[in-house]
């Protein structure tokens, strides 16, 4: 009887009977289906592709293994190489989300009840989520009129002393002013936690993002500008002694380097900045990372197609001073293009962006201002807000969203899409100038 090596949780060697690290592997059909569902057709000549397809994954299955693992295997591990040679850092954590990853962040913070953390006010739900759970208190700062990111002058105004953590994020990919965020917060003690979930290849002065605030999770998820088969995030740590600790705080504290008697390891809690904290399980799946890998050789070819699209859209809407087009960044400023910023100036443009999103709604446009502000939301008055009042103290924010921007789709287009939606925002604007 041959020996087989099997999981290093039932077995530490060759055994004459294993105990499979999968319990129900997928089969020849199951891939099928797979198959299947990305790659999607109808008519005659697709099913004959996809019968001939069915008739070779056949012959395959009689030569083929299944893999040994399916969740934190080597294509995670590789998927963290790739992304750690192309951010620069050593610290890249492959979790199931954007969110799971901010909440590791949140967690080292050891944040309590009372707690502030400075969120801008626009943004999406999933950065004030952990704060807003365990009963730290969100401060909302003001946007900056240009960019709609985190307003660094407002934030400074609204630090307090019960300030624990600041959180820029990069909305639409392009870079928030980092510089006197982390001047501050490096002169006051307080962690900057970036949500870098649309800047994946976004660059600051030099530097990837990823690489400047202490924490940085950015989203895979199905919409972004590359992905992990739906979704994903990687988280990247900035803090001395602590990136080692990401993988392990990831999974529920495993700890290898002290097992308990007659175990195989323990389960150990992770020092926080204050004090330590209970992990949880965000655990990515190894076709997850293999989704990563294969697409992150792209990105920078996805951001240049984005790049031109919204060039070429900025260009176009010079055209009409009423309209301020997306800005393309500099040398110092890189943006990934994720969303293309849409603003117009409601006293030349004869009405205020919510006219203009009907006129373009009837002309077949998508567009969508992609988030809200934060405060409008019923979890946080539910929570104890009260939304009106933060509205004065954030009145950009206020203007912008309900009377000058919206967003316009940037890729997987075709050069007449792209020039019919240009078109389109510059027929509708003179329009509105026109009082039809």
């Amino acid at each position: 009887m041959s020996k087989q090596t099997t999981d290093f949780r039932y077995n530490t060697g060759a055994t004459a009977v294993p105990w499979a690290a999968v319990g129900e592997n997928y089969n020849v059909s199951d891939l099928m289906e797979i198959i299947r569902f990305l790659m999607q057709g109808e008519g005659e000549e697709y099913n004959n592709a996809i019968n001939a397809v069915w008739e070779q994954l056949k012959k395959l299955d009689k030569l083929s293994t299944p893999p040994g693992k399916l969740s934190l295997g080597s294509k995670v591990e590789e998927a963290e190489a790739r992304c750690n040679e192309y951010l620069g850092t050593t610290t890249s954590t492959f979790v199931m989300n954007a969110t799971a990853g901010f909440e590791i962040a949140y967690k080292y913070a050891n944040l309590k009840p009372g707690d502030e953390v400075i969120v801008p006010a626009i943004t999406f739900v999933a950065t004030m989520a952990y704060p807003l759970a365990v009963g730290a208190k969100l401060v909302f700062a003001d946007v900056d009129p240009k960019t709609i990111n985190m307003d660094p002058g407002d934030v400074k105004r609204k630090i307090t002393d019960k300030t624990k953590m600041i959180v820029p994020v990069h909305i639409g990919g392009y870079p928030v002013d980092l510089d006197p965020i982390m001047e501050i917060a490096r002169e006051r003690g307080i962690l900057v936690l970036e949500d870098a979930a649309h800047a994946f290849g976004a660059m600051y002065k030099g530097r990837k993002i990823g690489t400047i605030g202490d924490f940085a999770g950015f989203s895979l998820h199905e919409v972004k500008n590359i992905t992990s088969f739906g979704e994903g995030g990687i988280l990247t740590a900035n803090i001395p002694n602590f990136g080692g600790e990401l993988k392990r705080a990831r999974f529920l504290g495993l700890d290898f380097t002290c097992p308990i008697k007659d175990w195989l390891y323990n389960i150990t809690p992770i020092q926080g900045k204050e004090a330590p904290f209970v992990p949880g399980n965000s655990s990515a799946t190894e076709i997850q990372a293999l989704g990563l890998c294969l697409q992150i050789e792209r990105n920078e070819e996805i951001i240049e197609t984005r790049r031109k699209a919204a060039a070429y859209l900025t260009e176009r809407f010079k055209e009409n001073d009423a309209i301020i087009g997306q800005d393309l960044g500099s040398e110092d400023i890189k943006p990934t293009f994720h969303l293309y910023l849409l603003q117009i100036d409601p006293e030349k443009a004869g009405g205020d962006i919510q006219v203009l999103k009907k006129k373009l709604e009837g002309k077949g446009v998508t567009q969508i201002a992609h988030f809200g502000p934060l405060y409008r939301f019923k979890i946080v008055a539910d929570m104890g807000y009260d939304p009106d009042e933060i509205a004065k103290t954030c009145p950009v924010c206020e203007e912008l969203f309900y009377r000058r921007y919206t967003h316009l789709p940037l890729y997987g287009l075709s050069d007449d899409q792209l020039r019919y939606m240009a078109d389109a925002v510059l027929e509708a604007v003179k329009e509105m100038q026109e009082g039809k």
